[in-house]
């Protein structure tokens, strides 16, 4: 089994792959990509069976770019996961912290060690692509000045050490990551439980009213709204694609929830019916 990921090997994105999917196959290889969009056309093209992407932290807020694939493309959301996210001050082997100069790492990783790194103004902290992409760097180049803030993974991937760790702002840190498939394709993993959640996009008309109409709709559906989330529409100023989570305890209520929205919405989506994943400290 293939599965695209959007990083470097021993990033988060492949820590919830292996939870995902690491002990439901015999073999999984993983390929790291660039960008969002590589990911997905390999999916589309067939190059790989699926994508694992995250849409959602619970500190950072959602990913935008994330949310626009998934409607743009003829892709469903199949599965999700929720990993704990654990930021590590990472160096090569023997390196102490008196050798450290400068800090590495995704913009997004930066923001999330912030007392960290104000405990350490000797430090000169400078924004990398990638988490786990820091510690391959360093790795790769032999330098024994910088450090690293990526995941444990990351260390054990590329031969690294972990001189610091947990060193993030705040415990309570969640990423959410779908499991992403073509349409058409059969269920990868059969899922351990019955659906009960949905995501959704959809349009309305740029009137007054629409949107509380169209929330009002799967109110009376008796889905669960659990998220909202608003995208601009290209080349249509000031107006949005909304995109929703909604729970329920029996199918019904999910095809009553869709079937309310497309008398009301000039657009709607199902994006994926899934199993809920609950929070885990792993």
């Amino acid at each position: 089994m293939k599965i695209a990921i959007q990083g470097e090997l021993g990033s988060n994105s492949h820590m919830a792959t292996m939870s995902m999917l690491g002990n439901e196959v015999d073999a999984l290889s993983i390929l790291p990509c660039n960008v969002s969009a590589e990911v997905m056309a390999r999916v589309i093209s067939g190059d790989v069976d699926a994508a694992v992407l995250p849409i959602e932290n619970s500190l950072h807020g959602s990913v935008a770019e994330h949310y626009d694939l998934l409607l743009e493309l003829d892709v469903r959301i199949e599965s999700e996961s929720l990993l704990r996210i654990r930021h590590n001050l990472i160096v090569a082997p023997g390196v102490t912290t008196g050798e450290v100069r400068r800090v590495l790492s995704h913009p997004v990783a930066l923001s999330q060690c912030r007392k960290f790194l104000q405990s350490h103004p000797e430090f000169e902290v400078m924004p990398f692509y990638d988490t786990a992409g820091s510690v391959k760097h360093l790795m790769e180049q032999n330098l024994r000045d910088i450090a690293g803030i990526a995941p444990q993974l990351a260390a054990s991937h590329y031969g690294a050490e972990i001189l610091i760790p947990s060193i993030e702002d705040h415990t309570q840190n969640f990423t959410r990551f779908h499991l992403i498939r073509r349409t058409e394709d059969p269920w990868l993993i059969e899922p351990k439980g019955p659906e009960n959640k949905m995501s959704l996009a959809f349009a309305i008309e740029h009137r007054p009213g629409t949107l509380v109409a169209a929330l009002e709709r799967l109110a009376w559906a008796g889905v669960d709204l659990t998220k909202i989330e608003s995208r601009p529409v290209p080349g249509s100023p000031w107006e949005y694609v909304f995109y929703v989570d909604v729970r329920f305890d029996v199918p019904g209520k999910a095809e009553a929830a869709v079937a309310a929205l497309m008398e009301h919405c000039r657009m709607v989506k199902v994006l994926g019916k899934y199993r809920a994943a609950t929070f885990t400290d792993e």
